[in-house]
């Protein structure tokens, strides 16, 4: 505010700017310019047409303000406003919030359009939300949009729900979840991401809207929860602390159905596996449905969520980190994370089961051990390619233990310190040399190149929920996988094999569970995710597996 005062000319500048002219005078006065010359431009300057050159700010043309003030971020006009009065009756233009709206929040939406065509602002967020429902099921009556204004948006409903935009994880027990809350036309909503029904791994991912914000004529923001199949109804929003959130539900019975819990279970089954129980012949999956559904439906739309970054990009990576879908045998699709540290990429689990929950690292891969596939009749073989990975694996323990063993005799006293030094250094050496198993130099070096690829085919009696899978790869890698029993009990990491297929697939061979995990991209575009820097996604990371611990 003391610097847009100084602009507009007022307070101590302009005494500044007297005292500065005076100077100024008294220096002319004593140079030795001569009194024709002197004559002569005081001439020009009373003979001058032109217009006046502005002063200060408050004397620029209003819409020459109007565009500077709309490069101001919007957190700062109300301070501009407080200036003058010229500044405050300026600040009313429309212009100057619309773009604070668009460039802040990605708001496209025009708020006079929304009328024009003959179509109301109501039916087009029913067809947002899903438009293959009806459009009575989300059908509530909203204000007349015409009489509001983008100041009114910004400051009413934008900027007081900033802080909940992006990537959230609901607190889930074992489940987990990825929640979206973005910025669609004049609402705010809170989209739960769910994978397309198993197996269909490489379809796109299903939304389903849980919460939503809009404002009434009152210029007061309403927050309704969109939970169940009566409509949306009163819900509330909580900021519990810095990056974490929660909702509550103020009207739980119209999440209820007139068929009681057996007409609810089989609304769930159909909306969250796309089948009904008797299509669902596995005994073990029909135990380990219902128990998701009596474990989930107990929270009644009332979540705490944290929020989640997508991980930061780096040049050396061997593929775009982000989000995929994988199978997950009788728990179906799950959602990870893949990211990447150093020699290592991790995948964690941003969806979880009750063997596994949320958060846990699921996928630790090495990227320092390459693993080159043999021919595909060997490949047919589940018993050499876990002769082939097991190899790795030895080198690995072996590589772990001798530094280990160097690290304790290096630290038993100043007289083998410099010997143990040496074989340390030695051992590192060794592996150097050592780390890619069953790989000649130029094997190696031609399976470095992302860009070829080989035949690739899955050993006989691996299962594979997905049939349909690359019969090509570019890469493979030695990895360990999470397994638990139920409950997240004893839990080990078990060898297997990251095969990476394009830039938006990989698979995992899960070599004792004779297992197959194929993961597909999650490809929509995903705003206000991305972590600021690699320390608070790694801080994040560890945070995920604290909640589940």
């Amino acid at each position: 505010m003391a610097v847009c005062a100084r602009l507009c000319g007022v307070g101590q500048s302009r005494r500044c700017r007297r005292r500065q002219r005076n100077n100024q005078q008294d220096q002319g006065s004593d140079s030795d310019m001569d009194e024709e010359e002197g004559e002569r431009i005081v001439g020009q300057r009373e003979g001058s047409t032109g217009p006046p050159h502005p002063q200060c700010l408050a004397e620029l043309p209003p819409e020459l303000l109007v565009e500077i003030f709309s490069l101001l971020p919007g957190t700062v006009l109300p301070n501009v406003a407080l200036v003058c009065k010229k500044f405050r009756q300026i600040l009313n233009t429309e212009t100057i919030w619309r773009r604070r709206c668009m460039e802040e929040f990605g708001m496209k939406e025009d708020l006079r359009k929304m009328e024009a065509g003959g179509v109301s602002s109501q039916d087009l967020y029913v067809k947002r939300v899903n438009p293959r429902v009806k459009s009575g099921r989300f059908m509530k009556l909203l204000p007349d949009y015409e009489h509001m204004d983008y100041r009114d948006v910004y400051t009413h409903l934008l900027h007081p729900y900033r802080h909940i935009l992006g990537l959230w994880q609901p607190d889930i027990g074992p489940y987990g979840g990825l929640l979206n809350v973005v910025v669609d036309g004049l609402f705010i909503i809170g989209w739960m991401y769910l994978p397309p029904h198993d197996p269909r791994v490489e379809d796109p991912m299903r939304r389903r809207p849980l919460f939503r914000i809009h404002m009434w004529e009152s210029k007061k923001a309403t927050v309704e929860c969109m939970y169940g199949h009566k409509g949306p109804h009163k819900g509330d929003i909580q900021t519990v602390k810095k990056d974490e959130f929660s909702t509550k539900c103020n009207q739980t019975d119209h999440h209820r159905m007139p068929g009681g819990r057996q007409e609810e279970f089989r609304t769930w089954l159909e909306e969250e596996w796309g089948r009904t129980l008797e299509e669902i012949f596995h005994e073990h999956m029909q135990e380990l449905i219902l128990m998701k559904f009596i474990y989930t439906s107990q929270y009644d739309n009332c979540l705490t969520y944290r929020r989640i970054y997508l991980p930061p990009a780096m040049p050396t990576d061997l593929l775009q980190p982000g989000l995929f879908k994988g199978t997950y045998g009788s728990h179906g699709l799950e959602i990870v994370m893949l990211s990447f540290h150093g020699t290592s990429a991790r995948a964690t689990k941003l969806t979880g089961d009750p063997n596994v929950p949320a958060g846990q690292l699921t996928l630790d891969v090495d990227l320092s051990r390459p693993v080159v596939l043999p021919e595909l009749e060997k490949q047919r073989s589940i018993e050499e390619l876990s002769r082939l990975v097991a190899g790795v694996q030895r080198e690995v323990e072996q590589q772990a233990g001798g530094a280990s063993s160097t690290a304790r005799r290096a630290a038993e006293g100043p007289s083998g310190g410099a010997g143990a030094a040496e074989e340390m250094a030695a051992d590192h050496g060794a592996c150097s040399d050592g780390c890619q198993p069953g790989t000649s130099s130029s094997s190696s070096s031609s399976s470095s190149s992302s860009n070829e690829t080989q035949p690739f085919v899955l050993p006989l009696g691996v299962m594979a929920r997905n049939e349909v899978y690359p019969r090509t790869c570019r890469k493979c890698f030695y990895g360990t996988g999470l397994i638990a029993g139920h409950g997240f009990t004893s839990p080990e990491r078990t060898p297997g094999l990251f095969v990476l297929f394009d830039g938006d697939r990989f698979g995992f061979i899960w070599l004792e569970l004779k297992s197959f995990s194929l993961y597909s991209r999650l490809t929509d575009h995903l705003a206000h995710a991305h972590a600021p820097n690699m320390e608070r996604f790694e801080a994040m990371l560890r945070n995920m597996q604290s909640w589940t611990s």
